[in-house]
């Protein structure tokens, strides 16, 4: 029978079965959150690095076979760090940014308008963005998470933390 000021119904059979409850852990590696291993961290961070860069190779030799000089190149390289004005509104819409400028799939996307549509700015825009995008994937600046600027999906960039 239901007690007096007990949910009604269903509602009271689904509150007598709760989960049961799992013995707190007091291991240091549950206060301080863990990293993968190094070796596979390491070797996939080293793989998608190298990615980056023949990304940038390529851009530069396509840049330099149908581009549109040197100086629009430099000119527009810097434009995709704009999107870091999103960490003005908080880490999430920030993240969110700075991925959609910082992924291959919009230059991709542009470079593939350019080469159908045969629109030279286009071609030169996409392989500017590629360009960018390789450089930074290099140098292993990876596309963010929502937890801060600073955790990537290459790794977490600067100085580990002392604590």
């Amino acid at each position: 029978m239901a007690d007096i000021g007990s949910p009604p119904g269903f509602a009271h059979f689904v509150s007598l079965h709760r989960p049961a409850l799992r013995e707190p852990q007091h291991h240091a590696a549950s206060v301080v959150p863990r990293e993968p291993a190094a070796p596979a961290v390491d070797g996939v961070r080293t793989v998608l690095r190298f990615e980056g860069a023949v990304v940038l190779a390529v851009a530069l030799v396509g840049y330099a076979q149908f581009g549109m000089g040197w100086g629009v190149f430099a000119l527009w390289l810097l434009a995709p760090d704009l999107s870091l004005l999103g960490y003005l509104a908080g880490p999430r819409v920030g993240a969110a940014l700075y991925n959609a400028a910082h992924a291959l799939i919009g230059p991709v996307l542009l470079l593939a308008f350019g080469v159908f549509a045969a629109q030279p700015w286009a071609v030169a825009g996409g392989l500017i963005w590629l360009a960018r995008v390789g450089l930074d994937h290099a140098l292993g600046f990876g596309l963010k998470y929502a937890t801060g600027f600073a955790s990537t999906h290459l790794g977490r960039i600067g100085r580990a933390d002392p604590w």
